[in-house]
């Protein structure tokens, strides 16, 4: 366990944190989605409208606490703040070469 964060999930929560929607946006593939306890996002329209209100639009940060990485997933747990929600969040993220497939948030 470390909080290096390998790619491209180091370039995900340096946007989330700079709140650069374009490119956190970027981070997902085509087809990728965000499960965030269990309501679930496809694509990128899907993805920006909850991003716009309950991550990026409510001015979010994570500040990283622990990461662990094994092949094809990245788990990253964190304090996160916003004017949405706070709180301790794990974060784990399907990765595929330079793009993020799904990211699912539950309780760290």
């Amino acid at each position: 366990m470390t909080t290096e964060i390998p790619e491209p999930v180091a370039t995900l929560v340096a946007a989330v944190n700079g709140h650069d929607e374009d490119a956190f946006l970027d981070c997902f593939t085509a087809d990728g989605y965000v499960d965030d306890w269990g309501r679930v996002f496809r694509g990128r329209a899907a993805i920006d409208g909850w991003s716009a209100k309950e991550l990026i639009g409510a001015e979010g940060t994570l500040t990283v606490q622990s990461v662990t990485a094994a092949a094809g997933e990245v788990v990253v747990v964190g304090d996160w703040r916003s004017n949405h929600a706070n709180g301790l969040s794990r974060f784990t993220f399907a990765v595929a070469g330079d793009e993020i497939v799904s990211m699912t948030i539950r309780e760290g």
